[in-house]
C-alpha cells in the first residue's frame, strides 16, 4: 500500500512539474507597440505633414489593436528643445516616431537607448559632433520633395492666368528649401519645354537662409505655425499679380488658404505633403488646384509593421518617385487641373521617375539658376 501511494505521489509531483514546465515555456502574449509621435509646433491635426505621419500610425495601430499611440507637440520648433522633448519620453515607448529636421541630432539618444526604435522623418540622425550615422534602432527617411515641388511647378506654369506663380514655405529646413528648388526648376522646365511664360514672384523681405546661413530667397514665413503670418504673405503675393500659390508651410499655410478663400476665386493654390483639396472648400468652389504629395504615411507604417514583425533593420533612406514616394493628385473630384496638364504631368512624371529630369535641391550640388533642361 505504501507503495502504491508513494507512486502515485510521485506520478502527481512529476505531473505538476511538468504542467508548472510547460506553462513557463508558453510565450506570452505579445504586448502591443507603445508608440509616441513627436511633432513640430503644428501637431497631428494640421491637416499636412505632422498629420500624415500620424495617419500611417493610426493606419498600423487598426491593424494591430494592442498598440497605442501618443501625439506629443513640441510648441517651439527649438532643435534642444526637440531633443528634450524625446529624451524626457524615451523611456517610456517601445517606438519614438520624430517629424522634423530639429531631430537630427537624435542620434546619440538612440545609442544611449539601443532598445527603443526610432523613426525619424525629413532627417538622417547625427552624432555629438553633428556628423551623420547610421544606426541599427532608427530608420530614417528623407524625401525628394524637389521631385514633388517641381510637379507642382509644372502645374502652376501651365495653369495660370497671369503669368505670376510663387512658393510659400515655412523655415527654410533642407525639405522646405527642396520644396522651393524643386517648384522654381518646374517653372523654368515649363517655360522652356511646354510653351508658357510664367514668373516666380518672391519678396525680398521674406528670404529664407538656410541651414549653413546660405540666403536662399523664396517667401518664407520663419515658422510652421503662424496662420497670421501666411495670411499676410498671401495677400501680399496676390496683390503683386500671382494667382497660384504652391503652399509648403505647415499649419502656417492655412493662412494662405484663408487669403486665397477671400479672394473671390482669382487666388489658387497647391498643397503639399498630403492631399488638401477638403482643405480648400470655400462654399460650393474650391482653392486646390491640385497637391503635390510625400507619401509618409505609407512608409512610416510600413516600418512599423517591420517593428512588428521582428524585420525591422535600421538604414538612411531616401525616397523618390521610383518608390511611389512623391507625386502629385490627379484624382477626378480631388483637383482642378485641365486634362492637357495632367497629360504633361504625367509625362514629366514618369521622366523624374527614369532620372532624366533631376530638380535642384538644397545640398544637390546646384541650384535652380543651374537646372539644366535637355
Amino acid at each position: 500500500m505504501k507503495r502504491v501511494l508513494g507512486f502515485i505521489t510521485l506520478v502527481l509531483i512529476t505531473g505538476l512539474l511538468f504542467a508548472a514546465g510547460s506553462a513557463e515555456s508558453k510565450p506570452a502574449a505579445a504586448a502591443g507597440l507603445n508608440i509616441a509621435i513627436i511633432t513640430t509646433p503644428s501637431g497631428v491635426d494640421d491637416g499636412s505633414f505632422n498629420q500624415d505621419n500620424y495617419n500611417g500610425i493610426l493606419a498600423f495601430v487598426k491593424n494591430h489593436p494592442t498598440a497605442k499611440v501618443t501625439a506629443i507637440r513640441e510648441p517651439s520648433g527649438d532643435v534642444a528643445a526637440a531633443l528634450k522633448a524625446a529624451a524626457d519620453v524615451v523611456a517610456e515607448y517601445d517606438v519614438l516616431v520624430c517629424t522634423g529636421f530639429q531631430f537630427a541630432g537624435i542620434g546619440e539618444l538612440a545609442m544611449e537607448n539601443p532598445d527603443t526604435k526610432f523613426i525619424l522623418v525629413d532627417t538622417y540622425p547625427t552624432d555629438a559632433k553633428g556628423n551623420t550615422v547610421e544606426l541599427p534602432n532608427v530608420y530614417a527617411m528623407t524625401f525628394a520633395e524637389q521631385e514633388s515641388g517641381f510637379f507642382a511647378g509644372v502645374a502652376a506654369a501651365l495653369e495660370t492666368k497671369t503669368n505670376k506663380v510663387a512658393v510659400v514655405n515655412g523655415v527654410a529646413y533642407p525639405s522646405n528649401v527642396n520644396y522651393q528648388y524643386g517648384f522654381e526648376c518646374g517653372v523654368i522646365y515649363a517655360n522652356k519645354k511646354l510653351g508658357t511664360n510664367a514668373q516666380v514672384v518672391e519678396l525680398a523681405s521674406r528670404a529664407g537662409t538656410d541651414v549653413t546661413g546660405a540666403n536662399v530667397g523664396g517667401n518664407y514665413a520663419g515658422s510652421f505655425a503662424d496662420e497670421a503670418t501666411g495670411k499676410v504673405i498671401g495677400q501680399q503675393l496676390f496683390a503683386q499679380g500671382v494667382d497660384i500659390i504652391f503652399v509648403a508651410a505647415g499649419a502656417t499655410g492655412n493662412g494662405v488658404f484663408t487669403a486665397a478663400k477671400e479672394s473671390n476665386g482669382r487666388l489658387k493654390v497647391i498643397g503639399c505633403d498630403v492631399d488638401q483639396w477638403d482643405d480648400g472648400t470655400v462654399g460650393s468652389g474650391n482653392i486646390i488646384l491640385t497637391s503635390v504629395l510625400k507619401v509618409m504615411s505609407l512608409n512610416v507604417e510600413r516600418v512599423l509593421n517591420q517593428i512588428q514583425d521582428g524585420t525591422f533593420k535600421g538604414a538612411n533612406m531616401l525616397l523618390k518617385a521610383d518608390t511611389d514616394s512623391t507625386g502629385f493628385v490627379k484624382t477626378a473630384g480631388r483637383n482642378q487641373l485641365s486634362p492637357s496638364t495632367i497629360q504633361k504631368l504625367d509625362e514629366a512624371y514618369t521622366l523624374v521617375q527614369k532620372g532624366v529630369i533631376v530638380p535642384a535641391s538644397n545640398f544637390g550640388g546646384f541650384t535652380p539658376e543651374q537646372f539644366q533642361v535637355n
